[in-house]
């Protein structure tokens, strides 16, 4: 996956939604995550980050890699959130025993 989007970018292609999402789950890894960064960077360059489905992507990857203050500030930066995003970044908390923090994030969630 690295690879592809790396010849991707070489051949000036311009990644999608698709892409990203796509390249976001390949970096959900501890060991990924400083090529996820660079692909977070090229998210921001191109204007795409505050996309939901984007945005739900770079809150699990950040998650995954143990980032979850890093996953909490693209989650508030993103606008008109949907249950999916909601669900990431409230599991995001969980998995990394933040639990009263998921608990009150479930409970903002029920006010919106």
């Amino acid at each position: 996956a690295f690879n592809l989007f790396r010849r991707m970018q070489q051949e000036d292609m311009e990644p999608n939604e698709i892409t990203f999402t796509c390249i976001l789950n390949a970096c959900a890894d501890p060991d990924a995550l400083a090529f996820g960064k660079v692909v977070h960077a090229n998210i921001v360059n191109r204007g795409v980050e505050s996309n939901l489905v984007v945005g739900t992507s770079l809150v699990k990857m950040y998650g995954k890699c143990g980032c979850v203050e890093a996953a909490r500030r693209i989650f508030d930066k993103i606008p008109g959130r949907n249950t999916f995003l909601w669900n990431a970044m409230i599991g995001e908390y969980a998995d990394h025993e933040h639990l009263e923090e998921a608990l009150k994030l479930f409970q903002e969630m029920q006010r919106e």
